[in-house]
């Protein structure tokens, strides 16, 4: 077997332990004589399973008692419809309260273009005029604010927020996808906290969504059934059918994350990976990173080429990408909305790959 060095943005890498966890239980797993894919998901054999994720969710984010953690479907795309819903919906579809959101790349955008279908939904900051290469600053919440958005990491651009804005007695909502447990967050400064899992929790079609409990059952009684956070926190994430594969891969995740120490151990090992392919970047003279120093991701690292004729860029940029796939580093093209080059190094990511591709990056400016 020849594993590659899988730098996509998602779905990503799974730590190889939790793969051959999960192969060495696909037709029996702990002893049921099943699937997890065959199991239901009322029976006494699944129960553990989600109650074991959820558990050690808890421990390693130090989730406060307060919080209900739901497994739900639909992505991190559903929940920026379903946080305006139950958060700022009007008593009539079309009416809603005031939102904020600051506009950080392509996904805080959709995020608030969505949530203006059921709210007053607003662009209180944007960093869009220098192509969302920085953070802006974050203003005060207006009088009457139900909540206040943030995507914690910008997963296409590569920008994260170094502190988090202090909204007072309104509720922090971030999406945080793409950096959900790579390094240590105080749950306790948000109302909502969501996450799809093909990044650093699982498998593509789990989404974990974290909720203070005294923002549930605001939802006004148009909104349907599972779009509203009390029809799932009330059901324990149960309500209907639940992502039973995936919700037992993220609790292999989460077991493999404390068997290495936890949220600390593993913010260290991406922080010097990070720190080497910056370092990197700082010191080629062919390619370079676009994004303001304090605000650069550890997750995600967009790099372009110094090339000045755009043609010439992009056709060198294509033969790296290629070039580099043959070797087994797989999956480096940027965006398609912003080109490039990009290597999403999560959690799963080894530091030996980010070493891997350093070296071909080195080759590759040499000519050789």
């Amino acid at each position: 077997m020849k594993r590659i060095y899988n730098f996509s943005p998602g779905p990503s890498a799974l730590p190889l332990p939790v793969l051959e966890k999960a192969a060495a239980e696909m037709c029996d797993a702990n002893g049921t004589g099943q699937s997890v894919m065959e199991m239901s998901h009322r029976s006494k054999d699944y129960k553990p399973i989600i109650e074991n994720a959820e558990a050690l969710l808890r421990e390693l984010m130090g989730i406060p008692a307060n919080y209900k953690v739901l497994f739900l479907q639909g992505g991190a795309s559903l929940q920026f419809a379903m946080v305006p819903l139950n958060l700022a919906a009007g008593e009539s579809p079309g009416s809603g309260k005031k939102a904020a959101y600051i506009d950080t790349g392509i996904w805080a955008d959709k995020a608030v273009k969505e949530a203006a279908k059921f709210a007053d939904a607003t662009v209180r900051a944007s960093s869009k005029d220098k192509a969302y290469t920085y953070i802006p600053n974050a203003p005060s919440p207006l009088p009457g604010d139900a909540y206040y958005h943030i995507t914690l990491n910008n997963t296409i651009v590569g920008t994260k927020w170094a502190e988090i804005p202090d909204t007072g007695s309104v509720p922090l909502v971030t999406d945080f996808s793409s950096c959900a447990l790579s390094e240590p967050l105080d749950v306790s400064k948000f109302g909502i906290l969501y996450a799809g899992a093909q990044k650093n929790l699982g498998p593509a079609g789990t989404t974990v969504v974290i909720i203070r409990e005294d923002l549930i059952g605001h939802a006004p009684a148009w909104v349907p059934a599972m779009l509203r956070y009390d029809t799932h926190a009330g059901e324990g994430s149960m309500y209907n059918t639940p992502p039973c594969y995936g919700i037992y891969m993220i609790g292999l995740v989460l077991e493999w994350l404390k068997n290495l120490g936890g949220i600390p151990a593993i913010a260290k090992m991406n922080q010097e990976k990070a720190g080497l392919f910056y370092q990197y970047l700082e010191n080629s003279k062919l390619f370079y990173s676009p994004v303001e120093k304090p605000f650069r991701s550890l997750m995600n690292i967009p790099f372009v080429a110094r090339v000045e004729d755009a043609e010439k860029r992009t056709e060198l940029e294509n033969r790296f990408v290629k070039e580099a796939a043959a070797t087994g580093l797989k999956n480096l093209a940027g965006h398609r909305l912003v080109g490039g080059m990009r290597a999403s190094i999560y959690n799963a990511m080894p530091i030996d790959g980010v070493k891997a591709l350093i070296q071909f990056m080195e080759k590759f400016e040499k000519g050789e």
